[in-house]
């Protein structure tokens, strides 16, 4: 069994099961998906009795990031710096200077009681991130925390970045979803994820 995908027998929840679900209607940005070059939606089951507010998820789905990711974020920055598209640092000095608290590098778009939007636009494409809380499946119980992705391409530039880092961009969601629960709802003692 993979420990760091579900820990059993715990009020019956897989906690850490991060799984790809259809783009939530109710969702602030699902009106961009129409033409978009990248929508993808996961979800992720929130643990009974854990907080249910979307900025503490925001910040512990972005704000704690494995050393592989941040790693990988540098090769990128590295990689992207002669081509024209904004480094994590040029990204996160721009939100900062925005009206809204940003969170990492990513500016705040919207914000409501369930759902945070955040994006970064270019001349080469623009992101939009949506972090929701909603009511799990009928078929389950609880909550969940979804995470939808959608990108829209400028160029021929944009469209190739996409291609090569959408692998990547799915196993940095998941990751992050995986960690946040970890995060807000740590194992309890003597278990661990």
């Amino acid at each position: 069994m993979n420990r760091t995908s579900i820990l059993p027998g715990i009020d019956g929840w897989d906690l850490c099961r991060v799984k790809s679900v259809p783009l939530p209607a109710e969702s602030g940005i699902a009106p961009l998906a129409a033409g978009a070059d990248l929508a993808d939606a996961f979800a992720v089951a929130i643990p009974p009795h854990a907080s249910l507010d979307i900025n503490q998820w925001a910040g512990a789905v972005l704000g704690h990031p494995a050393l592989w990711v941040r790693t990988l974020l540098a090769l990128r920055d590295i990689a992207v710096s002669g081509f024209g598209l904004k480094t994590s640092g040029e990204l996160r000095r721009e939100a900062r200077a925005g009206h809204e608290s940003p969170i990492d590098f990513f500016p705040v778009k919207s914000r409501s009681p369930h759902e945070i939007i955040l994006g970064a636009d270019d001349r080469h494409l623009d992101f939009s991130l949506s972090l929701l809380i909603r009511a799990a499946p009928a078929h389950e119980s609880g909550y969940e925390l979804v995470a939808t992705s959608i990108v829209h391409c400028h160029n021929p530039l944009g469209r190739a970045y996409l291609n090569v880092i959408t692998p990547f961009h799915v196993l940095v969601v998941k990751n992050g979803l995986r960690r946040s629960v970890r995060w807000i709802s740590p194992a309890p003692s003597g278990l661990s994820l």
